[in-house]
């Protein structure tokens, strides 16, 4: 589980940022085809938190959808799986989002 391991660098991050300020909300954004399971990410942060400048904090994750542009023709369009081709039918394409995992925003108290 990778989970663990990113909620590790996650808290790192977020607790080194608070300049040991109180953390009451951590919000995230995965991509839909990040590889990262959000529940078992927000399993992993409750435990990971517990005795940080975090501990208690909500956590918000916001999935973002895949969008890609096609090189061939330009469309741009969602992407329901990492390699749906384009409408054209061409499958040279370019993945703008769905890939994310960024910490949007922390707040401190």
């Amino acid at each position: 589980m990778h989970e663990l391991s990113l909620t590790r660098n996650i808290v790192s991050i977020v607790s080194e940022k608070a300049q040991g300020a109180k953390v009451t909300q951590v919000t995230l954004e995965i991509g839909k085809f990040s590889a990262v399971l959000p529940d078992a990410l927000q399993f992993c942060f409750d435990i990971v938190t517990k005795g940080t400048v975090a501990e208690g904090a909500e956590l918000e994750i916001i999935e973002t959808p895949g969008t890609g542009v096609c090189a061939t023709c330009g469309t741009k369009f969602s992407l329901q799986q990492m390699f749906d081709p384009c409408p054209c039918g061409s499958t040279d394409i370019i993945r703008r989002t769905g890939s994310e995992l960024n910490i949007k925003q922390m707040v401190t108290a």
